[in-house]
């Protein structure tokens, strides 16, 4: 797995977003590239904000049983795999926009480095290794980065 907190790898990343434009059609799955970009940011705001509500323990369990190997596996996520509510994108978004906050996360995530995230509690799995989250923030970019074909 490629690893986001090298400064060359996320170059590569910012690289393969500027080459969407607005009408970058997806190679499967029904978002449009606004959407896939503001779908991308969800994993970033549930780190720096708390617009998303944590799960209850119960939920944080079964999450961690079922859903954590997947997210943070060096695995690739299955095409038009099911994904958690909060990240599910519905209404139009602004391309340019969701582009910048998208471009500007990921700048701060690799700026901030492996050891800022080593041992830094998941919203959703409790601690990660900085390796759980770069497989998490580079395998989802990745996935969806090569559905919209760049």
């Amino acid at each position: 797995m490629k690893n986001i907190f090298n400064k060359e790898i996320t170059n590569q990343v910012i690289k393969r977003i500027n080459t969407l434009t607005p009408t970058t059609t997806p190679n499967w799955g029904k978002m449009s590239v606004s959407q896939m970009l503001a779908h991308c940011c969800v994993t970033y705001e549930m780190v720096y904000t708390d617009k998303h509500a944590k799960p209850n323990a119960f939920a944080k369990y079964m999450l961690k049983l079922f859903v954590k190997k997947i997210v943070v596996s060096e695995k690739p996520y299955a095409k038009n795999g099911r994904t958690a509510p909060q990240f599910i994108i519905s209404d139009a978004r602004e391309f340019e926009t969701e582009k910048k906050r998208l471009v500007d996360y990921i700048i701060k995530t690799q700026e901030l480095g492996a050891q800022y995230f080593d041992g830094k509690e998941s919203h959703s799995f409790g601690k990660l290794t900085s390796d759980e989250w770069n497989n998490s923030f580079y395998k989802h970019l990745d996935h969806h980065l090569n559905q919209f074909g760049v």
